[in-house]
């Protein structure tokens, strides 16, 4: 991890923030925040660069395995690249229609597979606590939008479901889910039509302790302040997952070409209090 002392981030933290359409309060929160503590990098985009290091920071696949809740089952290793690959520090992952019957799903709702597509998840957990009040996640993606199409930048329990937050998911149309479970039943969910998602945009959420026990989560897009869900994952190791599903909650049937999704510049940071 690499440490910034606070003092050299604070002028680019406020000059990101100008354009942000957020409370003065919120701003002026997240600025002295990380003014009363040390700033930390957790993982940058260079851990897009190559393989060697893409594979010290991530891992292949969902942290359970190839299966979720859509059509597509997830491949990649690290000799096999033809789901997820890496150029010019830009990270693909590519969804492919198959024609053989390759069974179902092991998750619910055990869908037939159709696709084969790529995951990736994090080595390096968020964890909230006293030690680390404060987290800022966020990335660039051209996502797909046509039907069938499940692209998602997202955090979910290490040690259990709940918890969960989507920073970035669509479902197979140009609306954007923000989401946080904090049961099954009991969700906060922010939807924003965004313009040409297949250009590149930026999906962010800043994560700040509150209490002993929860969080508020700030939820933005291109740097414009979206929404703020307030859950109880104080505690609670989240990975940091990438993928692409398919049909399933993004409509059927999927597309019969190959789906690409594209992500750069990823960044995960944390203020440090001891």
């Amino acid at each position: 991890m690499k440490t910034i002392i606070t003092i050299l981030l604070i002028p680019f933290l406020f000059a990101c923030q100008k354009t942000a359409s957020i409370k003065p309060s919120l701003q002026q929160q997240q600025l002295a925040a990380v003014a009363a503590d040390t700033w930390e990098t957790v993982l940058d985009n260079s851990s897009f660069a190559n393989y060697t290091a893409f594979e010290a920071a991530w891992n292949y696949l969902y942290p359970w395995g190839s299966d979720h809740n859509g059509s597509a089952r997830m491949y990649g290793s690290s000799t096999d690249h033809n789901h997820i690959y890496l150029s010019n520090s830009i990270l693909t992952i590519k969804a492919t229609k198959i024609t053989w019957d390759e069974g179902s799903s092991t998750s619910d709702p055990h869908l037939a597979i159709h696709y084969h597509s790529g995951a990736i998840n994090t080595k390096e957990h968020v964890l909230v606590n006293d030690q680390f009040p404060n987290w800022e996640v966020k990335c660039d993606f051209q996502v797909p939008t046509v039907t069938g199409s499940w692209p998602a930048f997202w955090l979910t329990g290490v040690n259990s479901w709940p918890p969960e937050s989507d920073i970035m998911e669509f479902k197979g149309s140009a609306t954007n889910w923000q989401n946080t479970f904090r049961t099954s039943s009991d969700v906060s969910s922010t939807l924003t039509t965004v313009s040409s998602p297949g250009s590149w945009h930026t999906y962010r959420a800043w994560i700040t302790k509150v209490s002993a026990t929860n969080v508020d989560i700030h939820y933005y897009i291109d740097g414009v302040w979206k929404a703020v869900h307030n859950a109880n994952f104080v505690g609670k190791p989240l990975y940091v997952i990438i993928n692409m599903q398919m049909e399933g909650s993004s409509g059927a049937p999927g597309p019969t070409a190959d789906t690409y999704f594209n992500a750069r510049n990823i960044y995960i940071g944390r203020t440090r209090t001891y």
